[in-house]
């Protein structure tokens, strides 16, 4: 998707800050919250949209304040904090005395090291984690449906929750590994439906089906819950 800053972030009120985006494959002007950086972002057709752009968004203040209350609250990688892991909660756990990296055990994440590695090193744990699981489902899948995977690769998008490249490439946000299992699991079946469907036609969920039959409720519940995960670290 085609997107470019102009003319930035415009301030429609002290505390009420919007960000606006150019995407050329837009029919019209829009308006949404973005949960990965609290605030509101205008996306434009063209930069000619602008002024009337910024008339709606005006219109739509009332509007803004509203969704913009309703994001869950940010929780921080630091000890105590409960986090969600394979959609099931897990208190974090600073453990300084201890030398076994990162572990989890009985409903905690136990983070070994000194306490402002914690954040970095609890991440890294769940990129991994995130990973395993990835390669796993995304090579059995694929099998199943004779293809092969080229490559897995583990990143934080802020818009999507995978691609497939067109020489078999796939990647994913590691925050799936926060979700329900079958829910990192239906987006790993549509990435790798990709690599014999190219668009979203009625065959590719057809075969997005036969390799994940819980697609549809797995997919509801990344369009109600999934933007919540980026609400942590």
């Amino acid at each position: 998707m085609a997107r470019a800053p102009l003319p930035g972030v415009v301030a429609l009120d002290q505390d009420l800050e919007l960000s606006v985006r150019i995407n050329a494959r837009a029919r019209r002007i829009s308006l949404k919250v973005d949960p990965a950086y609290d605030r509101a972002v205008l996306v434009l057709p063209s930069a000619r949209a602008l002024s009337e752009g910024l008339s709606f968004a005006e219109s739509r203040r009332a509007w803004l304040r509203t969704e913009l209350a309703k994001l869950a609250p940010r929780v921080a990688f630091a000890d105590g904090a409960v986090v969600p892991y394979r959609g099931e909660p897990h208190a974090v756990r600073h453990r300084p005395e201890a030398r076994a990296g990162v572990w989890r055990r009985a409903g905690e994440i136990h983070v070994s090291g000194r306490a402002e590695h914690l954040p970095r090193r609890l991440v890294d744990w769940l990129r991994a984690e995130a990973r395993r699981a990835f390669s796993t489902q995304a090579t059995v899948m694929a099998a199943e449906i004779g293809r092969e995977v080229a490559r897995i690769g583990v990143r934080d998008p802020k818009s999507r929750w995978g691609s497939c490249a067109p020489d078999g490439g796939l990647s994913f946000s590691w925050r799936l590994v926060l979700a329900p299992a079958s829910v990192l699991d239906y987006v790993v079946a549509h990435e790798v439906a990709h690599l014999v469907e190219a668009n979203h036609g009625p065959d590719f969920w057809a075969l997005v089906a036969r390799l994940h039959p819980g697609h549809l409720a797995d997919r509801r519940w990344l369009k109600q819950h999934g933007a919540a995960l980026h609400r942590y670290g």
